[in-house]
């Protein structure tokens, strides 16, 4: 053999070699079931060649394996071939498993990923779907608590449409929710706690304050009118006393039926009642697999360990089970959420397998997902507390390389746990860990408490004080207006003599009448009232003397006399009277005088052209209008008769001086009778 044969041979050797060595370097980087038949993706293909809808048992407490019939029926409804994996939210790894998934599928389709909450990903391979669009709409129109079956069949409704529909209606979608989020469409155990509150606050609060402002409606309206309400039974207008009690009992009895039917939900989640089947499905599927191989992979998760090391732990588990005060371990891995039937608890998780398997040993939970290592101790000679509490964190939890490596290099973790576990003290007796805590009963942990609960009785008590409180403060309210509107007017000073509302364009007849009535009734008051030693009040004969003047002194002329000598004659009248019983009455209403005296000032416009206002000294019903119809108070100024047109009062030489009060009027008579 010539060197230079023998030269290319050994070079041959070496290129053999390097490939063989990086072949192996590959496979013991390979996470186990990389093989083509044993990965994530074509376990799930599997799983949808035998139905193309797969729904995983990690999530019965959410999306329960019974629910594989709804998803079915919702997908039929895209109108192209569907296939739908429903999946924990960590164990999907978006877009590229489905590629994976359709690749080892053959088949083409709408392939959409389903987790707990929300259709999470989707995409259509050889169909026209408008996938996007459709997960856009479903991201913005429902509220996160919507589920994941009623997002579901909102995204199969946006695919139905076709892409042009589902474009313009996930456009549509996104511009509401930049300005309206949708609302929730469930409520928590604290908003019902809260409902309950409320109820208990109006079953008792709404019927005392029917009891308490029934009657005290009647005692404020006859304060805020200055006068105390009638008591006479022949003329009291009040409902029979049973009517308030009557009506309060019925509003007792209403408050709660129409409290259950405005708050009438019953759960926190629209997710169903799991059943036993599925809470025991996937307990069911890990111990039926760690009774065949003391180490379990979930299928449906991504693959964490390579091939070299589940031989390496295999070997490590045997040659611990043979080691003195060893024995069995059992490793699953297999993810840990709170939507599972263990609720996410490791401890629940391998005390159900242990119960599930019925022996003992040491039961490793570790987590694909998340990285974390939980150990619990089942029967062997073992310090169970020394194993609980002494596990290093960098095998429990990793450290921050184990954080950023996508399998948690859970291998090597899971390799130093089994050395620890060599090295962990033995003890004299077989230990247990004790009964874990337990965890939320799955199938009523949605269920909200009953309206009528815990927090309905304090609200009961809350309603009494509620009520009284706002009687005291509706109470107080009317007190204080009542107060301060008897200070703004005086006493009223005869129902009889002094009306409060007289026409806007009398008659003669009207004036004469009352002109007569209010001036013989100011004779009498004036001749029987007995002197008061000490009274220097002149307003009373002034008043007379004016009024008579204006008659020349002869009352009996009043048939003779003119309109605003009638009007003058009336309200010197009244004001003697006033005066004679200690009233004010120092200026009358400056609209019409035969309102009666002023009760306030304010601004008025009085005319019907322009819009400017004087202040003015007015009755209570002349500022009502004043404020409540201020464009229609000129329509109550007094107009005399006699005149075409009738001519305005204040256009009267005698009288235009009203708005000056009582006192320039007195001045105004005398003047005009030459009288010092």
């Amino acid at each position: 053999m010539g060197a230079w044969e023998l030269l290319v041979r050994v070079r041959g050797f070496l290129v053999l070699g390097v490939l063989t060595a990086l072949f192996a370097t590959f496979a013991a980087a390979t996470p186990a079931g990389a093989a083509e038949d044993d990965t994530q993706a074509a376990y799930l293909a599997a799983r949808l060649r035998e139905n193309p809808v797969y729904v995983t048992d990690q999530l019965p407490r959410e999306v329960p394996k019974s629910m594989t019939r709804d998803f079915a029926r919702v997908a039929k409804r895209t109108g192209v071939p569907t296939y739908v994996l429903v999946l924990p939210g960590q164990a999907a790894s978006g877009d590229a498993l489905l590629g994976a998934v359709h690749d080892r599928l053959g088949e083409d389709g709408l392939f959409v990923v389903v987790d707990e909450s929300s259709v999470s990903y989707a995409m259509a391979f050889g169909v026209s779907a408008p996938a996007e669009d459709a997960l856009s709409v479903c991201l913005y129109e429902l509220p996160y608590d919507a589920g994941p079956l009623r997002k579901f069949e909102l995204f199969a409704e946006v695919v139905a449409q076709g892409s042009e529909k589902a474009a313009a209606r996930a456009d549509a979608a996104r511009d509401k929710y930049a300005d309206d989020e949708p609302a929730e469409m469930y409520i928590g155990p604290s908003d019902r706690e809260n409902q309950s509150i409320l109820t208990g606050v109006l079953v008792t609060a709404v019927p005392l304050l029917i009891l308490l402002l029934v009657p005290g409606a009647r005692r404020w309206r006859g304060k805020l009118r200055g006068r105390v309400p009638a008591r006479n039974k022949s003329t009291d207008r009040r409902l029979p006393r049973w009517v308030t009690p009557a009506v309060a009992l019925a509003a007792a009895v209403a408050v709660p039926f129409a409290a259950s039917a405005t708050f009438d939900q019953t759960t926190s989640s629209p997710s169903p009642r799991p059943r036993a089947i599925d809470l025991n499905a996937r307990l069911d599927r890990v111990a039926e697999g760690l009774a065949k191989d003391p180490v379990y992979t979930d299928p449906e998760s991504p693959r964490v360990l390579s091939t070299t090391q589940l031989t390496t732990l295999h070997s490590r588990i045997e040659k611990f089970e043979r080691s003195e005060g060893g024995g069995p371990v059992y490793v699953s891995v297999v993810p840990q959420l709170f939507e599972d039937e263990s609720e996410g608890d490791e401890e629940n998780f391998a005390y159900a397998l242990h119960d599930k398997l019925g022996k003992d040993g040491v039961y490793i939970v570790a987590d694909p997902l998340d990285g974390y290592i939980e150990v619990f101790n089942h029967g062997l000679r073992l310090d169970s507390l020394d194993l609980l509490f002494d596990l290093p964190e960098s095998i429990s939890y990793g450290d921050d390389e184990a954080d950023e490596a996508e399998d948690h290099l859970l291998g090597d973790r899971l390799d130093a746990l089994m050395t620890f576990l060599d090295k962990s003290p033995r003890t004299d007796e077989p230990e247990t860990s004790g009964d874990p805590y337990p965890v939320t009963n799955a199938i009523t942990e949605d269920d909200l408490p009953s309206l009528f609960g815990d927090d309905f009785w304090p609200g009961l008590f809350l309603g009494l004080l509620a009520g009284g409180l706002v009687y005291g403060l509706l109470a107080g309210a009317v007190a204080i207006i009542a107060a301060v509107l008897r200070r703004r007017r005086p006493e009223p000073l005869s129902t009889e003599s002094l009306p409060e509302v007289s026409p806007t364009e009398p008659s003669m007849s009207y004036l004469r009448d009352t002109a007569m009535v209010e001036l013989r009734t100011l004779k009498a008051d004036f001749e029987s009232a007995e002197p008061t030693p000490g009274r220097t009040d002149t307003r009373p004969g002034d008043c007379l003397d004016a009024a008579l003047l204006l008659l020349d002194g002869d009352a009996n002329r009043l048939d003779a006399a003119d309109a605003a000598t009638l009007v003058a004659i009336t309200v010197l009248s009244r004001a003697g009277r006033a005066a004679l019983a200690g009233k004010a009455y120092n200026r009358c209403c400056a609209v019409n005088p035969l309102h009666g005296p002023a009760v306030t000032r304010h601004h008025a416009r009085v005319t019907a052209e322009g819009r400017q206002r004087r202040l003015l000294h007015v009755c209570g019903l002349c500022r009502d209008t004043a404020i409540a119809a201020p464009t229609t108070l000129h329509t109550r100024v007094l107009t005399l008769p006699g005149s075409s047109p009738r001519a305005r009062y204040e256009d009267s030489e005698l009288l235009n001086v009203i708005p000056e009060g009582i006192r320039r009027l007195i001045e105004k008579v005398r003047e005009s009778a030459h009288v010092g």
